[in-house]
């Protein structure tokens, strides 16, 4: 059964230089204790799409355009500001990409997860102090009774990333949104934060959306992978059967950019080309510029998702019915 069923959401900032589509049409789901995997290049809505989910969007430039996003039966689009503030950080929670920014500095880490569990837990200043100390241990921190009282500044990186998971937790969500949650860590430290996220997902039954444009990460935590570029889905499958077999031109090329260890050679497989400009998308397409299967037909009129008969879904005209 799905918690979260996104449909058709489309989210359009608004700027001098004119509207930025930056999710148009965006269709997924999430089933209950499973992990879902967004993959793409840097300004293909990734984040675009989570901060939606979270009701995050500046109001000032941003709208939602249409669509629905719907958790545990209600429209997350509909839900007043008060009502959204009850379900933000304690049924849905988010790990930002950059966890220096996303600490307050002039506050403890203790401080910042009691005041998230006084908020949505109602528990008092030592109840919420001591549940601090036991997320602090739940994430793998060492001596957490007396880091509780440390500065963000004192932490290493991957320390602060772990104390972005324990507030992410503090709320026990039931969908836990990962923005790059690994961005700038290096590789042993990486590969502890998947380690830690992969054992409380089993350990707490959560939903994940992992987003990221690390196509490893993907393979080692997703169930399901959908693939975005210029603001939509172009390929939508079980995570075995994307690396297996993948089916749009775009993951092809992500897939054979990636470097292999036991083959030698001169120059790397690229990505030719960038990704469109939100102001001015193809009118086909979207991938089109960059395709070499494309053809004039492509470059006409916007492609469908087509439902293949396993059940995967792929924007690409070779594969209309």
């Amino acid at each position: 059964m799905s918690l979260l069923e996104v449909n058709d959401l489309k989210t359009y900032f608004y700027t001098d230089a004119g509207v930025a589509k930056s999710v148009d049409g965006v269709t997924f789901s999430v089933d209950r204790g499973k992990v879902l995997g967004i993959v793409g290049e840097s300004g293909c809505g990734k984040s675009v799409t989570s901060l939606s989910i979270m009701r995050l969007v500046d109001p000032a430039t941003g709208r939602y355009e249409g669509g629905s996003i719907m958790f545990d039966g209600q429209d997350i689009l509909k839900l007043s500001e008060q009502e959204m503030r009850k379900l933000r950080g304690n049924k849905i929670s988010m790990i930002f990409q950059e966890p220096m920014t996303s600490l307050n500095p002039v506050f403890t880490i203790g401080y910042q997860i009691e005041e998230s569990l006084m908020l949505h837990k109602g528990l008092e200043k030592k109840a919420a102090r001591d549940r601090a100390v036991e997320l602090l241990e739940m994430v793998g921190i060492p001596e957490a009774a007396k880091r509780v009282d440390e500065y963000p500044h004192q932490l290493s990186g991957g320390m602060r990333q772990r104390v972005m998971i324990a507030m992410a937790l503090a709320g026990d969500p039931e969908l836990l949104i990962a923005d790059e949650p690994t961005t700038a860590l290096d590789v042993t430290i990486k590969a502890q934060i998947l380690d830690l996220l992969k054992e409380l997902q089993e350990k707490l039954h959560m939903s994940i959306i992992f987003i990221t444009h690390d196509l490893g990460v993907i393979a080692e935590m997703a169930d399901e992978v959908a693939v975005m570029y210029a603001g939509e889905i172009v390929e939508k499958a079980k995570t075995r059967e994307l690396f297996d077999d993948p089916k749009h031109p775009y993951t092809v090329g992500l897939m054979d950019s990636i470097p292999n260890i036991n083959e030698k050679v001169e120059r790397l497989t690229t990505l030719e080309g960038l990704v469109p400009s939100l102001y001015d998308m193809p009118k086909g397409c979207h991938f089109a510029p960059r395709c070499k299967y494309a053809c004039p037909e492509c470059e006409k009129e916007h492609i469908q998702l087509t439902e293949l008969e396993s059940g995967r879904q792929v924007r690409c005209r070779r594969y209309e019915k």
